[in-house]
């Protein structure tokens, strides 16, 4: 039972209620601080004109006038200053001469003392009324000269009445006070009622120390997911992002709260962010890595509030897909060799069965010569066997889709170690493939690589294919669809991975307009250097 009070006074509403309550103490003592100045600035006024007129009453009284010096005139005055006390209310009422002696008082214990007259000016001959200290207690006293013919000063004339207790001053005030304490206390009560249904109908009946564990959970069970969440609102400002996210992106915690746009992440990455579109496995190439993406609409209570992302790091999945791809070609190139040499080999046992040896011999020279053309048009600019290989098979494939590969003449490359020859197949396979995809059935359909190692190595691949549109060349090579192998970029990944080991390689990865028409895709890789054999 005590476990449950002390529950309930430690609820949120019981806060609240609480803090009304003390707001309401808090305007109370300042009305009452309000009234008690009011009241005493009240009392100031009215009873200090009050005080100086009952005064100037006493001093123009004919006997106060012609007996104030007369040596029994504490006796015989004292009829009319205490009159003067009883018509005026005051406490005290004094005739007083020139030195301060009181000569007549109200109160016969202070005939014959010295009195000050304290920041009065009365025995300069005018009246005055103000605050004085009289046996210890704060007065409001009006004096008032009596004057002789000439103007000189005979006697004063002092009404004084004692300020009220701050006692005395509240309870003038007590209706009043008691009306803003009703008002107060109503007002408060209602607005903690209302206050604490609308924080339980949002916190769903949850106390603070609930909210503060969940959060705190919340924030455990974020940071540690592998996979990277990235929360948007609906004004693209970022609101939550976890440690994976930010490593991934390569951004820190004081993103949050801040717009993606001005975070610092990757404009492909950000355009993807801001689009509030649903996205499932959307594919992403950053200058260090490749990432799958994948975004869903954020509701609460029926409301849009933005879109969550996860992301999870690619770049190994994509060099491994990479790799596959270049299996695939050079399946893909057995196959179409296989298929040439099938009908070479029929052709060949045709020839013999009719006894056309002589037509024999001319058809394997033939196709000696042109395989040996092929080769050495390969191996006389290219020394690094792998590269050399790899131009050779993609000739005989891209044959066979009826597009002619074509290496320049002025093209050179030296031999290469083996891990920079495996990233230079990969970035010359992918654009190799895409060029060839673009260009097969076009007037044309030719494609052209040039390589040169001079400074660092430069590779560039055109095709005879519909082009780039301006438009898109700044996203080829990030973004793509690993569902939909006919997405802009040819071929999903491939360009992106491209962009990804050049970026590696402290290169770039661009498209332009080739000279004679469609594409030209050009990827530097400035780190690359030969190997030069003894």
């Amino acid at each position: 039972m005590w476990s449950s009070l002390a529950r309930s006074s430690r609820s949120l509403a019981g806060q609240f209620l609480a803090f009304q309550v003390l707001v309401v103490g808090v305007v109370l003592i300042a009305v009452a601080a309000v009234s008690v100045a009011q009241s005493t600035k009240e009392f100031r006024d009215v009873r200090g004109q009050r005080m100086i007129a009952v005064a100037e009453n006493v001093a123009s009284t004919p006997v106060v006038r012609d007996r104030y010096a007369d040596p029994f005139a504490a006796r015989l005055l004292a009829p009319d200053v205490d009159r003067a006390v009883a018509l005026s209310g005051a406490g005290l009422a004094e005739l007083i001469d020139r030195t301060g002696v009181v000569r007549a008082s109200s109160d016969p214990s202070r005939v014959g003392k010295t009195v000050g007259f304290g920041p009065s000016r009365v025995v300069e001959g005018r009246a005055w009324f103000g605050d004085l200290d009289i046996d210890g207690r704060h007065a409001m006293a009006g004096q008032v000269p009596i004057l002789s013919s000439d103007g000189r000063v005979l006697s004063v004339v002092s009404v004084s009445e004692p300020y009220p207790s701050v006692w005395q001053l509240l309870s003038g005030a007590g209706e009043r006070l008691l009306v803003y304490l009703g008002l107060g206390a109503a007002l408060g009560l209602l607005a903690s009622w209302l206050l604490s249904r609308r924080i339980k109908r949002h916190t769903r009946g949850l106390e603070v120390a609930e909210i503060a564990g969940l959060a705190e959970h919340r924030e455990a069970l974020l940071h540690s997911i592998r996979e990277g969440v990235i929360g948007v609102n609906t004004d693209g400002v970022i609101t939550v992002v976890n440690d994976s996210a930010q490593e991934l992106l390569g951004i820190g915690p004081e993103v949050v709260n801040r717009p993606v746009r001005d975070a610092g992440i990757d404009p492909a990455v950000a355009d993807f962010l801001v689009s509030g579109e649903n996205g499932h496995d959307v594919v992403i190439a950053t200058p260090t890595r490749v990432l799958a993406l994948n975004r869903r609409a954020a509701t609460s209570q029926g409301q849009r509030i933005g879109t969550v992302t996860t992301m999870r790091d690619s770049t190994e999945l994509a060099s491994m897909q990479g790799q596959l791809s270049s299996h695939k070609s050079v399946t893909d190139t057995l196959r179409a060799q296989t298929h040439e040499f099938a009908n070479q080999l029929h052709t060949i046992s045709g020839l013999v069965q009719l006894g056309e040896y002589d037509s024999v011999r001319d058809l394997v020279g033939a196709l000696t010569r042109r395989r040996a053309e092929i080769n050495a048009a390969v191996t006389q600019h290219i020394s690094d066997s792998a590269v050399a290989a790899l131009l050779i098979a993609k000739t005989t494939l891209a044959a066979e889709s009826g597009v002619s590969l074509q290496l320049t003449d002025d093209s050179h490359l030296a031999a290469l170690s083996p891990a920079m020859a495996t990233d230079v197949i990969t970035v010359l396979g992918n654009l190799i493939d895409n060029a060839v995809d673009v260009s097969e059935g076009t007037l044309a359909s030719r494609v052209t690589v040039h390589i040169d190692d001079g400074d660092g190595l430069t590779i560039e691949v055109a095709d005879s294919g519909p082009g780039v549109p301006q438009a898109q060349r700044s996203e080829i090579f990030s973004r793509g669809v690993t569902s939909k192998p006919d997405v802009p970029g040819g071929r999903g990944i491939g360009l992106a991975l491209v962009r990804l080991i050049t970026a590696q390689h402290g290169g770039t990865a661009e498209v332009r307009d080739a000279a004679d028409g469609g594409a030209l895709f050009v990827a530097r890789l400035p780190r690359i250097k030969s190997v030069t054999h003894a």
